[in-house]
């Protein structure tokens, strides 16, 4: 709900600023050319601090005397990121990515709580359809063959993520 107020288009607060610089106010949730950017804003500010802490438990997985090693054998702080940051926090993006990927798809209380998938329909996810065809015009059918195909495209996400990350080095 504090999203809404940040995004009001007369009080708002990103519109504020936006004055301030000189710029016209934005309707962010009622332009459909802005309404989906503003939402996937929220969503990727909603997930951000729980993608930091698995990254931060996955660099203090770390072990430091691989560092210490490095350092002795006179590698930069960038060759110590590009060579050994990186590839041990590869299991912990693979992660990350996945868990996200799947979050997106599942994407239902932003679009419903600011736009109810309006407007024109420009902020509808398949979560929020799936909702509407069973809940509002009792399409059961429907909505169990939207909710079966989602599962098809995660899994199918997923895998396709999962080989991916066996086959780089």
């Amino acid at each position: 709900m504090v999203w809404r107020y940040l995004y009001q288009p007369r009080y708002g607060l990103l519109n504020y600023g936006l004055s301030r610089l000189g710029i016209a106010p934005i309707d962010w949730l009622g332009d459909p050319a802005w309404a989906m950017p503003a939402i996937i804003l929220l969503a990727v500010w909603k997930n951000f601090g729980f993608n930091m802490i698995i990254f931060i438990a996955g660099l203090q997985n770390i072990p430091g005397h691989l560092y210490e090693a490095a350092r002795i054998d006179g590698a930069s702080g960038w060759q110590q990121f590009r060579h050994l940051t990186l590839p041990m926090l590869a299991p912990t993006f693979l992660f990350v990515a996945v868990i996200t990927m799947i979050g997106y798809f599942q994407l239902f209380a932003e679009p419903y709580v600011m736009t109810q998938g309006g407007p024109s329909n420009r902020t509808l996810s398949v979560v929020l359809l799936m909702y509407q065809e069973g809940f509002r015009w009792w399409n059961m059918g429907y909505a169990a063959a939207v909710a079966f195909v989602l599962f098809a495209i995660i899994l199918a996400a997923t895998l396709v993520q999962l080989r991916l990350r066996r086959e780089t080095p």
